[in-house]
Parts: C-alpha cells; sequence; structure tokens
C-alpha cells in the first residue's frame, strides 16, 4: 500500500530526495552491505558497538516473561542479547531487508533460540502487529533511516503494552565542535574507503555517514520521543555522544 504519494521530500544522506523512494534506496544498501554487516561494524567501531549494545542491555534490563520487538534487528544482535539476558523471555526481529533477516538466522545464536524467536519483514512506520503486544521496543542504528521517524514513534507506542519501554541506540552529536569535526574526518574520510575494501560497497558506507550527521541531536530526539506520547524519557551519552541511548515509558 502506497501510505505517501504527494510529492514530499526527505534526505537520503546529503541527497534530498522524494519520500516514496527513500524506503527502496534504504531498501537497497542494506541488501547490499548485509553479508558484511556485522563484519563492518566491528571495523568502522572498533569493536565499541558490542559496548554500546550491552549497555543497552544494562539499562533495558531484560526480565523473563517479556515480549519484545526488535524493529530494524537486521542480523539479530539486540534480540540475542535480550534471550541470552532473560532465557525465559521471547523476540521478534523485524527488519524491512530480508537480506539482513536471511544473515541473522544463519547465526549460531539463531539455531539455539528458535523456539523464542521470530523473524518478519516489515516496515517500521506500519507495524504487522495489533496495539499492546510488547513489553519493549528496541532499535539500534536503525531509526535515522526511517523514512518517517515520527511515523516510526507513533507506531512504537501503539504496539507497546501499557507499562512498556521503548529505548533506542542510535549515532548521536559530540557535545563540542572540535570533537564533531575530528570525528567527521574520521567518518568522511575513513568509513567509506573501509566499505570499499571490506565490503566492496563505498557507495552504502557513504550514505550511512552522512545519515548519522543528518540525525536529529540528543534533545530534539527526546522532544520527538515524548511527542509520539511516551513519558518519562530521559538518554544517556555513550562515548562522549558518539552514540547515545534514548529511553521512554508508555505510561
Amino acid at each position: 500500500m502506497m501510505r505517501n504519494s504527494s510529492g514530499k521530500t526527505t534526505h537520503f544522506g546529503f541527497r534530498e530526495v522524494d519520500e516514496d523512494q527513500k524506503a527502496g534506496m534504504v531498501h537497497g544498501v542494506f541488501s547490499n552491505v548485509a553479508s558484511k554487516y556485522d563484519i563492518m561494524n566491528d571495523v568502522m567501531s572498533a569493536g565499541i558497538h558490542r559496548i554500546w549494545k550491552d549497555a543497552m542491555m544494562d539499562w533495558l534490563a531484560p526480565r523473563n516473561g517479556q515480549r519484545l520487538l526488535d524493529v530494524a534487528g537486521g542480523t539479530g544482535d539486540i534480540a540475542f542479547r535480550f534471550l541470552k539476558r532473560a532465557p525465559g523471555a521471547e523476540a521478534v526481529v523485524l527488519d524491512m531487508t530480508e537480506a539482513m533477516l536471511v544473515e541473522g538466522r544463519k547465526r549460531a545464536e539463531a539455531e539455539a533460540l528458535a523456539d523464542k524467536l521470530d523473524w518478519v519483514v516489515g516496515d517500521a512506520m506500519a507495524l504487522p502487529f495489533e496495539a499492546n503486544s510488547f513489553d519493549r521496543y528496541t532499535i539500534s542504528f536503525g531509526i535515522r533511516n526511517v523514512t518517517r521517524i515520527n511515523d516510526a514513534l507513533s507506531e512504537a507506542f501503539r504496539v507497546l503494552r501499557p507499562g512498556g519501554r521503548l529505548m533506542v541506540l542510535e549515532f548521536s552529536q559530540l557535545p563540542n565542535d572540535a570533537m564533531q569535526k575530528a570525528y567527521d574526518l574520521y567518518s568522511f574520510n575513513v568509513i567509506p574507503r573501509m566499505g570499499q575494501l571490506i565490503a566492496g560497497d563505498r557507495d552504502s558506507y557513504q550514505y550511512l555517514v552522512e545519515s548519522i550527521r543528518k540525525f536529529p541531536d540528543q534533545e530534539t530526539f527526546a522532544g520527538m520521543i515524548r511527542d509520539a506520547g511516551f513519558e518519562n524519557v530521559k538518554y544517556r551519552n555513550l562515548s562522549m555522544g558518539i552514540a547515545a541511548l534514548h529511553s521512554g515509558w508508555k505510561i
């Protein structure tokens, strides 16, 4: 179903594109990089993304009996961590790119956790689930790729049960200009070259770097979460703000 053909535009990295084109373009990026995605995450962040995801789990504090929806969950990193900490929980991994889910299913953890884990192809802006279906909603390094972030946050609120919690892990903004410039130099000069070398795809990683710079800062994004209906919204900077965790509750 075409939800938006009004001629509105949005950004795809630093390019302006029609809203109804962006999802397909993002799908192309992640289809291209799926087989090398986990390796590239390790190389790009020197393995620090693993520490950030563990920090996410520390704050989320998974409990047995909970049902998790991990959106843009790709290769399963967050769902696997959640289920290891709460073996009596359940998780659904949703991603718009089937190739990413295929890679996730190949991982050793997927087989061991098969009875507690479902993989669903779907859109963050129109989730294929009933209201009040999940206790926890996570999205890790995915929300900046969504065409209309406000729609995704509204859907997160809809599918969470009262008392449910949203947690977002995303690249963010450093606290001062000098640090930001140094990080930008690394990002724009090194990461696309790594993408070419390791994944054979410079353009996709150029987009990913640009998309980080277009994402709202910590306070702005916290306001967007509140506007979607969440309460007790807080955030924590990771690695001085290279990434940030945002938390909100459906009361």
